[in-house]
């Protein structure tokens, strides 16, 4: 099946994206390192019934900011979605948003009105969603991971960021014949952008929560099946449902479950759809 590359002019950045299937739209942001790329065993697995998008965020790989040195904003992040849907289709789009994904599709629900039918918030790392003491908590949690990155490097910093998410990187969890994809320098590069500049973006993020339970969007909060639930990335999905009076649905995996387990997570995404159209 043939994949489409594009490159859309946004305010500030040039945004590489790719299309491929057909049906539906359905968009997909990707969490922490992740570009277009990053979800291509999904995206295999989706094609056949949607037309789906995926995108290097602004920063990363292919989607060059005009001043490098610059930093980065949750409005910038859901503006560059905004801009992208808009310029690939006149319908409402499903979008699947992941960790930091996620809080750009929440962004999107209530800033742009109407341009979401449905969005898919898997674990959004969000400390907005949270109480404020908790929300504080984390913020600072996520400023100690920066602050070791520049001291110690990339490493130490990617084992914290795991311990916060609840991963074990000791005791990978996929599906089997899974081609783990390698830690080239892009994704090396990505990483330090995500750390340094994406973080930053959570920290100060002003997310609009009260207005999420009134956004026309079906929110639809999710984690993974396997993801530990003391953890900051699993209470904000929590957090999320009980705002929107809704359930955690589940995926399988983990915190990277759309990653690791590509076909049972295709299946979980096909119904919510189905269901989604079907109401």
């Amino acid at each position: 099946m043939t994949t489409t590359t594009g490159s859309l002019a946004v305010p500030g950045a040039s945004l590489y994206y790719e299309m491929r299937g057909d049906g539906p739209t359905l968009l997909i942001s990707q969490s922490g390192e992740g570009d277009a790329g990053r979800s291509a065993d999904l995206v295999d697995q989706l094609a056949g019934a949607c037309t789906v998008i995926t995108y290097d965020r602004r920063g990363l790989s292919r989607s060059t900011l005009d001043d490098p040195s610059s930093g980065v904003t949750m409005t910038e992040h859901a503006d560059d979605v905004h801009r992208l849907l808009a310029a690939v289709t006149d319908e409402p789009a499903a979008m699947l948003g992941c960790s930091l994904g996620a809080v750009i599709g929440l962004h999107l629900a209530v800033r742009h009105t109407g341009q979401l039918s449905t969005l898919i918030a898997h674990e959004p790392v969000a400390p907005r969603l949270l109480p404020v003491p908790d929300r504080a908590r984390h913020e600072a949690e996520l400023a100690e991971i920066q602050q070791l990155y520049r001291e110690e490097g990339l490493a130490p910093a990617l084992k914290a960021v795991a311990e916060v998410l609840g991963i074990d990187p000791a005791s990978p969890d996929a599906e089997p014949d899974l081609t783990p994809q390698p830690m080239t320098s892009g994704r090396i590069a990505n990483f330090g952008f995500f750390i340094e500049h994406d973080l930053t973006a959570l920290i100060n993020d002003t997310l609009p929560v009260n207005a999420l339970a009134h956004t026309p969007t079906r929110i639809v909060p999710a984690a993974g099946r396997t993801t530990p639930r003391t953890v900051f990335d699993y209470r904000c999905a929590q957090e999320l449902a009980a705002l929107l009076g809704a359930e955690v649905t589940e995926f399988p995996g983990g915190h990277n479950g759309n990653t690791t387990h590509p076909r049972a997570y295709a299946v979980q995404l096909h119904q919510i759809l189905q269901a989604a159209k079907a109401g």
